[in-house]
């Protein structure tokens, strides 16, 4: 691909991700940057100039180095659990739930939105990471600037609107923003945990179905998982225990998250092609439960052996 053609791929990819969930995240960060400001144009503008600055060095260094810069599994875990914690900082604020000797440690200063909008290269959600993954496949930094700065300049329309009307609006929706961000809040942390492999087995047992789970002449078995953009399918299967186990993931024209592909326990990370199989050697595995997710921990999934 030509570099516009890459800042095109990635524009287009922005629009979606600007009026999609792939967005809420840094919707909380942005009502966070506005939520002191009378005039919120300005910090609307330094958030969303932040994250085009930080997001264009970023597809460089992606572009240039490959995946070696992205941080593992576990620091992403983390790090959407801490933007759980800052997110439920903000709607108790916003509910005035939070105390005044609390203000200093719940919440930037509205001097501090350039520090926000940077901070959003640490929580990238699923279009993001299918942007980054474009990024890396460009093989330059000037193809991977170009990528990720299409993609910012792209949800920058509806997130700078989104910004304005919160900073405007604020005093007279307080209770309708808090009860958003606190769900929001609740989700991000939820796919924080489940991206560290920290959630309890809580999955109903599913029966062993042939249509995936395939035994060969030498006992061996294979397991069928297909990536969608939306999810994988079947999300929950049951395979035989003690049996050597091969997982095959299929993808068809996959483009979300889902390309990204792991197993938290295992310290499995596997980048899917748009369309083809990967397989997984899961060697023999005893009784128990083998969860997998995309790399934003929004799509959860797990084999149970018995």
């Amino acid at each position: 691909m030509t570099t516009g053609a890459l800042f095109a791929t990635g524009a287009g990819a922005g629009l979606v991700a600007g009026a999609t969930t792939c967005a809420v995240v840094h919707a909380g960060l942005l009502t966070g940057a506005v939520r002191d400001s009378a005039r919120p144009a300005r910090p609307v503008a330094a958030f969303l100039g932040a994250k085009l600055a930080v997001h264009t060095v970023l597809g460089a260094a992606l572009g240039l180095l490959g995946g070696v810069v992205q941080p593992g599994p576990s620091v992403r875990a983390v790090l959407l659990v801490a933007a759980a914690g800052l997110l439920a900082c903000f709607a108790l604020d916003l509910l005035g739930l939070r105390s005044e000797k609390a203000a200093g440690h719940c919440a930037p200063p509205r001097s501090r939105p350039v520090v926000l909008g940077a901070s959003t290269v640490l929580l990238p959600c699923g279009l993001t990471l299918s942007a980054e993954l474009l990024a890396i496949t460009s093989g330059s930094a000037l193809g991977g600037a170009a990528v990720m700065a299409g993609f910012v300049l792209g949800t920058a329309p509806l997130s700078g609107l989104l910004g304005l009307t919160v900073g405007l609006l604020r005093g007279r929706v307080n209770v309708l923003l808090g009860v958003a961000m606190l769900g929001l809040a609740g989700w991000t942390g939820l796919s924080g945990l489940r991206l560290g492999g920290w959630l309890p087995d809580t999955s109903a047992a599913a029966a062993i179905d042939s249509r995936y789970v395939v035994t060969d002449a030498a006992g061996a078995q294979t397991v069928t998982v297909h990536a969608l953009d939306n999810g994988y399918r079947p999300a929950l299967l049951a395979a035989h225990a003690g049996t050597r186990t091969t997982l095959i993931v299929r993808t068809n024209g996959t483009s979300g998250c889902t390309r990204a592909f792991e197993i938290p326990k295992r310290h499995v990370e596997r980048l899917l092609p748009v369309t083809g199989e990967t397989r997984l050697d899961l060697g023999v595995p005893g009784p128990g439960r083998i969860a997998f997710t995309c790399a934003a921990g929004h799509y959860p999934g797990s084999i149970t052996f018995r």
